[in-house]
Order: C-alpha cells, then structure tokens, then sequence
C-alpha cells in the first residue's frame, strides 16, 4: 500500500512526504480539494470508506474484501488493500487556509465528510486566519515552493482544414512548483501560532457510522450511510439535509427517540434542539409518530414509528423521497 499522498503539478506529481512537518499556506479551493483528494487516492478507507470498510473497521478489521449484497439488493465496493490503513503510516499536514476556501470545500456533504476525516485523524491540522499570499505556498523544514495556479489545455485538434487550433473540452486546473526556499516555513511560524483551529460542522462518514452502530445498530448505521450517499448530495440548509436524513432513517426504521438524537449528537450532525425542530416537521407533515415504550425502570421511552410515505419507503431512494415530498 502506497501511503505517499502527492499533488498533480505540471511536470508530475510532488509528494507531500517529501516535505518534512509539511504547511500548506492559502490553498485556493481547487487546491485544498487536491490535497483531500490526494489523500483520499491514497487512503481511500480512511477519508471515503464505504460500508464494506466501514463494517470491517469497526469489526477490528476483518477482512472485507469481496462485494456483499444488501438488505436493499445493493452490493458495496470492493475494500482495497488500505482497508486496515492507519494515520500514523500518513504524513501529516498543517493548513493554514481562509475561511472562504475552507467554506466552498465544506459546501457540500462528501467534500466536507472527507477532510473532516484528515481532521478527526490527525492527518491536517486545519487552521484559518491567514493573510491573503499571492499564490500559495508549500514548505516543509528543509525546503518550500511556491504553487501557481495555471490552466492547462488538452492536445491541440485539427480542423477540416488540417489547421490545428486549441480544444477547451475537458480542461482541467495544475499548479506549477517555483523555487525551494528552506527559510519558507520559518516566515509562517507566527501565522501558525496564532491562527485558530476550524471547526467543521460536517463529521466523517467514519464517525456518522460509528455513532449510529453504537447508539441503535447496525442497520441504522448502514441505511444512514446509504441515504447521505442518495443524489441530489445534501448540504447544510437544504430542505433534505444530512441530519434531516440521518434523523428520517431513524423514524423508518423504528428506533427509539432518545436513542436516536443521542446517535445524531455523537455523530456530530447537530444539537438536541436541532433534532427536536426535525421531529417536530415530520410530525407535522404526517410521517411521523409515536408510541410509548415502557422501561423496567424510569420514565418509558418514545418509539419513532412512521407514518405515509416514509412507512412504504423502501431504501434509501425511497427514504429521501419521501421526506423531500412531504416538505415540499
């Protein structure tokens, strides 16, 4: 397993690895989504892991290694060879980054789930309050380069007339690397000590599934995982968001209320109160209800039980349209 993350600049690839405690100052957004990315491509079951790897981690690492089918006749990917990948094999990486670039990366759900994972792993240190730099700037303590942004053209076409003129179709974004400056990151060590650490709002898809699985159970855990999977990808603020999602599988799927907002808590979706205006909507809209489920000993606990469409949902499609249809 390769576990050498590198960024596409023209010319190849540079490795993260080879610079030493690595800082990445004023990434624009393309450029903090390659370094996910670059992650991700190395690690896939650490930053993107489906169920299979999900499953197999929280098993204590069995071995997950061909497709499984479902409950809902789907079959999750392949675990690959970094199934049982750890943080510490990664090299590490500080980012002191805008709030602007860190807020167009975190938009949407994958995108934020994914460098929440580096977040929550040790992987990147995220931090925001930089001053706006020209262009960015990677160092580590034995060297640092400067990255510019540039376009870059796929080969010239010929026309009918055997003219070659430029094609735009499929362009893409690169980064060419100038200089190798060992004093770079020393010029940033006061920016670093004073930058505050960010917090992201969106969790990694580890950490919703574990939650879950902990919380209610494991066919919680899956269909939750499944649902933030459904397109349209949800984001904060849409009428279907991930919480409203994570909390609407619940009510499928008949958990308990009390555990289902303590799931959603730890798995960082959102407040109690949060949830309490979500439970509150889809009573309204007639897809949920309650029944009162009593306890050896204390209070007796509420049952989520659901009601129309989102009782004859079946999967995770279903699920999501169901709940968009009754907000709507």
């Amino acid at each position: 397993m390769s576990t050498d993350p590198a960024l596409p600049l023209a010319g190849g690839a540079a490795s993260i690895r080879e610079f030493d405690d690595p800082l990445l100052v004023d990434p624009t957004p393309a450029l903090l989504t390659a370094v996910v990315e670059a992650y991700r491509a190395t690690a896939p079951s650490l930053v993107d892991p489906d169920l299979a790897a999900l499953r197999a981690a929280a098993d204590g690492g069995a071995d997950g290694g061909a497709d499984t089918a479902d409950g809902d006749g789907t079959a999750d990917r392949t675990v690959g060879p970094d199934s049982l990948a750890s943080p510490s094999d990664l090299p590490t990486l500080t980012v002191l980054a805008n709030d602007d670039a860190v807020d167009a990366v975190t938009a949407r759900f994958h995108s934020a789930s994914r460098l929440a994972a580096l977040v929550e792993a040790g992987v990147c240190r995220l931090l925001t309050g930089v001053e706006p730099q020209p262009n960015a700037v990677l160092a580590g303590r034995s060297t640092g380069c400067v990255l510019v942004e540039r376009e870059e053209c796929v080969p010239a076409e010929r026309d009918g007339d055997e003219h070659e003129r430029p094609s735009r179709e499929g362009d893409g974004r690169g980064w060419v690397r100038l200089g190798a400056e060992p004093s770079l990151r020393e010029r940033y060590a006061r920016s670093v000590a004073e930058a505050d650490e960010r917090r992201l709002r969106t969790p990694s898809r580890s950490r919703v599934y574990g939650a879950f699985r902990e919380r209610c159970d494991e066919a919680v855990a899956a269909d939750v995982i499944r649902t933030l999977d459904v397109d349209p990808e949800p984001s904060e603020g849409e009428a279907v968001g991930p919480r409203v999602r994570a909390y609407a599988v619940g009510v499928r799927r008949g958990a308990l209320d009390h555990a289902l907002r303590r799931a959603c808590e730890d798995a960082g979706l959102g407040s109690r109160a949060t949830f309490t205006r979500i439970k509150k909507d889809l009573r309204d809209r007639g897809l949920l209800a309650t029944e009162s489920v009593p306890q050896p000993v204390g209070r007796p606990r509420e049952r989520l039980v659901a009601r129309g469409a989102l009782a004859d949902a079946e999967g995770a499609d279903a699920v999501v349209a169901a709940v968009r249809d009754g907000r709507e």
